[in-house]
């Protein structure tokens, strides 16, 4: 029983519920306190009462009703304002949280909801891999009233995949496996957690579902060597704003993100790497020379090409099309015999023995596929090098087999090369893989973004755009796709509703890595620009939520925001400024401390 020495004049009854690891129930003590007792001393005497053998050490205490965490130990419980009427949670300071990626993928991970976002989140892409964390941040998604019914079901109901791409429905069409669809668009910038607080302070629960996204659209030193996950989650988030149509792209542009689209695409779902791009360029002669000189020294290497008396050929029935100025004339069969670098047709088999008709000489020139896999339509188009220019020619192939068999053979014979290279079975099944995949049927959740349907001119001008990455490899050609993205006109900015001082209407303000734009509701056009690199200073008025900056040549704005609270414009300015003072050296620390001092807020 507690003696009367212990119910001094300052002492008092003080409830703490206890968390246990998770799936374990809870469990709830009274301690009697006073005052000046410190939260370590409160700790201690908790874990004393407890009597559980287990290691406490990631435990703190969470003050509910203030939403705030008790973690400067040395202070006591009247500087923290804690009375009897508290009750405080002692709760582990890590805790699981479903991340979703620019992917589209969800990852399970124990983070800390005590220390700020931006360390959090520092924590999350080291365990993820990814560097330069202080371009990222934590999102909340958008609410789903249909969620928060089935939460109780269960956690993993709520971690599904949002969507797939489907290549066989073309570049812009998308599988729904569940019917709805998360778009991340700019009416969702107030949903950044601010980065100076912690997630339990913001409410974020375990288990809760956050975003993981590049915030601030400044990508310093991107270099493959290091940051190949970072380069591919930068290229899917490019990718959703892209067909999403977050940003604007003319058709050109569109065109060129459909093909590094299709070709990244075809490269991720094959089992093996492109063999043209990495494959050395080998002169055939000085190859066979250099077989022949091992031969006859007695060794027996691997060789690199087969004996040149014994190169491949392919023979077969074809169709073939010449366009020819004011004529309609359908594709004409013939026989068609491809040995070396050469293609030679014929009226049929049996004259294959005679002079062909016409030999077409393909080292130099261009492959084009004219395929379409739901019409069973194969064939290719061959730019020739003429002295006039290019003189073009179209065949038909009966199936897959035949198709690839023929392409790989003429893509190889382009660069002057045979059949008789090892890379031409990899070829093939490269070519095989990729027609697979196009095959493959859209299910009956099917929506098309931007063209619907894609018409034939489109898909034709695509796969003639693919032409020209068809080297790149996948990271080449992510890193191509993200600079591209990076060159759009309106690339990283985002727009905030505000109303400027002396102004008595709303307008919009731009905020990119480098600059301030404020734009014309009414017209879209803008107005001023402003650039980071003439600001002297800027400072937030947080009793009236007014931002005021002050530029060279006395040059001085101020604006209250109209759609969000002016603590997120301040944070994405100070990011930006903060960002700008990043160098190169692999050991640099993340300076924190900076970062705060240029976006903290009011406290």
């Amino acid at each position: 029983m507690a003696t009367a020495a212990d119910y001094g004049h300052n002492s008092w009854e003080l409830s703490i519920q206890v968390d246990q690891r998770e799936g374990d129930e809870g469990m709830k003590f009274k301690l009697r306190v006073k005052g000046d007792l410190h939260i370590g001393g409160l700790m201690l005497k908790l874990v004393e009462k407890i009597k559980a053998p287990q290691d406490w050490s990631d435990h703190a205490i969470w003050w509910e009703k203030k939403s705030c965490w008790l973690l400067k130990t040395h202070w006591t419980l009247d500087k923290y304002g804690v009375q009897a009427d508290a009750d405080l949670r002692y709760t582990p300071q890590h805790k699981p949280l479903c991340i979703q990626l620019p992917n589209m993928k969800t990852v399970r991970l124990p983070v800390s909801f005590s220390c700020v976002v931006f360390k959090a989140v520092a924590e999350i892409c080291k365990a993820l891999n990814i560097r330069r964390s202080e371009e990222l941040s934590l999102l909340k998604p958008p609410d789903d009233p249909k969620k928060k019914k089935k939460k109780d079901k269960g956690t993993e109901s709520a971690f599904d995949d949002i969507l797939n791409m489907d290549m066989a429905g073309g570049i812009y069409c998308f599988v729904f496996q569940s019917l709805r669809l998360c778009i991340l668009t700019e009416t969702l910038l107030c949903r950044w957690l601010d980065s100076s607080r912690s997630l339990m302070e913001q409410g974020i629960q375990e288990n809760d579902r956050l975003l993981l996204r590049f915030k601030y659209h400044s990508f310093f030193d991107l270099n493959p060597k290091y940051d190949a996950v970072r380069i591919t989650q930068l290229y899917e988030q490019a990718r959703w704003a892209i067909l999403l149509e977050e940003i604007d792209c003319t058709e050109e542009e569109m065109l060129m993100f459909a093909s590094l689209q299709y070709h990244i695409c075809k490269l991720t779902l094959s089992t093996e790497p492109l063999t043209n791009s990495n494959e050395p360029d080998i002169d055939e002669v000085e190859a066979a020379l250099s077989n022949l000189e091992f031969t006859l020294e007695g060794r027996n290497p691997d060789k690199i090409l087969e004996d040149i008396t014994d190169i491949p050929k392919l023979e077969d029935t074809l169709k073939l099309f010449r366009p020819k100025r004011l004529t309609l004339k359908p594709y004409k069969e013939y026989w068609f015999v491809f040995r070396d670098t050469t293609i030679s047709y014929y009226k049929n088999k049996e004259s294959a023995n005679k002079e062909p008709i016409e030999q077409l000489h393909l080292r130099g020139c261009e492959v084009i596929p004219d395929v379409n896999v739901t019409e069973k339509k194969f064939g290719l188009k061959l730019l020739l090098p003429a002295a006039d220019g290019m003189n073009e020619v179209y065949i038909r192939y009966d199936n897959e087999t035949q198709y690839a068999k023929w392409k790989a053979a003429c893509i190889l014979a382009s660069k002057g090369k045979t059949m008789a290279y090892s890379s031409y079975r990899t070829e093939v099944k490269n070519i095989q893989s990729f027609l697979q995949m196009k095959s493959l049927a859209p299910p009956p959740e099917c929506r098309v973004l931007r063209f619907s349907p894609i018409c034939k001119e489109l898909t034709t001008r695509i796969l003639e755009a693919l032409h020209n990455i068809s080297q790149l490899s996948l990271m080449e050609a992510k890193m191509r796709f993200i600079q591209a993205w990076q060159s759009l006109p309106e690339f990283g900015i985002k727009y905030y509703i505000v109303r400027f001082r002396g102004s008595k209407k709303d307008e919009l303000l731009g905020i990119s890595y480098n600059k301030l734009i404020r734009i014309d509701m009414s017209t879209g056009l803008p107005v001023t620009t402003w650039r980071f690199s003439n600001m002297k200073q800027w400072n937030v008025n947080w009793e009236i939520k007014q931002v005021t900056i002050d530029f060279d040549q006395s040059v001085s704005i101020a604006f209250s925001c109209q759609s969000c609270d002016c603590k997120v414009v301040h944070e994405y300015i100070g990011g930006y400024i903060f960002l700008s003072t990043r160098s190169k050296d692999q050991n640099e620390t993340l300076r924190e401390e900076l970062f705060h001092k240029l976006t903290g807020g009011q406290d």
